[in-house]
């Protein structure tokens, strides 16, 4: 059990719950981690016993990460208890996961694993939710979307859609370690988890707070930078298939894990894995969106941004991401 010290900060109660339940249901090692070594090393040292993760969406994206660089990942099953603001905890809500801290520990003692879809990047990055392409220069959010045909927009309280979120450095998204798990005051790790997860499933748009207009310079430009909100030029194909070119404008662009339509277990949000990704192209002007399914998807143009899950990377000219099917085992509820 390694419970992310994030969490710890943020909601011991919760913490503490989720504790006691696993510990009266099994036998448990309990991990506290002060650093990002030590969660490494904690995952790393687990032996046989199978990973439970007490934390936020970042904590999940933390511990996925180092089993796929580990390649171990398809032979892990992972158990997750979310703690954390609903904005943090987006991710696993849409993966299927309880996000009430009782409910959550009792499918880590009573749940059935499920094969999940990821995406890799060609950086070994991973997109287990989904990721979109920040571009257009009107107001208004793009269509929410959602991972496994789970949806829903994050605003900001006066309905536009929040914009910025920590850059990774040029090949993908990082985590930002010594962000997540520096000392400082206790209400700034929430801030910032809640801030960066709140970007998950909202779209950015020019000219709001903290964000560019094109031509301007971008403020704090580079790891803490903002991702400038921009009309851009991109070429997108999908298996080999042309959605978009340089020849005109996009406005946003999407690409989620896909489940087939009738592949849904029991009515939850979650589903059984397709194979296949969504891709989604946005043109400016409110014109139809372009749809399309493919298990390799290419963007390719000028410097860009993406937002893959919680965080973002870039800028890339380049960027293809391929689906994994059944790449990754989650704990989640059985369906009777």
């Amino acid at each position: 059990m390694v419970i992310d010290p994030v969490a710890r900060r943020t909601d011991g109660e919760s913490v503490r719950i989720a504790k006691d339940v696993l510990c009266a249901g099994a036998g448990a090692k309990i991990c506290l981690p002060a650093g990002p070594e030590e969660f490494a090393q904690a995952l790393a040292r687990r032996g046989r016993r199978r990973p439970v993760v007490i934390g936020d969406d970042r904590a999940l994206l933390r511990a996925v990460g180092l089993l796929h660089k580990g390649r171990e990942l398809a032979g892990v099953p992972l158990s997750l208890v979310p703690v954390g603001p609903p904005e943090a905890v987006a991710l696993s809500r849409t993966l299927g996961v309880p996000t009430d801290a009782v409910a959550a520990a009792r499918t880590v003692l009573d749940g059935g694993e499920r094969p999940m879809d990821l995406l890799t990047d060609d950086s070994d990055g991973i997109v287990l939710g989904g990721l979109r392409i920040p571009c257009g220069d009107t107001f208004g959010a793009l269509p929410e979307y959602g991972a496994y045909g789970a949806s829903g927009a994050a605003a900001e309280p006066d309905g536009r859609a929040a914009c910025g979120a920590p850059v990774a450095d040029g090949g993908g998204a990082d985590l930002d370690a010594e962000a997540e798990f520096g000392h400082r005051s206790w209400w700034k790790p929430a801030a910032r988890t809640a801030r960066t997860a709140l970007s998950l499933l909202a779209a950015p748009t020019a000219g709001l707070r903290g964000a560019p207009r094109p031509g301007a310079p971008e403020a704090g430009a580079g790891r803490r930078g903002r991702v400038p909100a921009q009309r851009l030029r991109l070429r997108v194909e999908a298996d080999g298939a042309l959605l978009a070119d340089l020849d005109r404008p996009v406005r946003g662009v999407s690409v989620v894990p896909w489940a087939g339509d009738d592949a849904a277990v029991g009515g939850g949000p979650a589903r059984l894995p397709g194979g296949l990704a969504e891709v989604v192209v946005h043109w400016p002007g409110g014109e139809r969106p372009l749809r399309a399914r493919a298990r390799a998807v290419t963007v390719s143009g000028a410097d860009f941004h993406y937002r893959a899950d919680a965080l973002v990377g870039g800028p890339v000219r380049t960027r293809t991401w391929t689906v994994q099917p059944g790449a990754w085992r989650l704990q989640l509820p059985r369906q009777g």
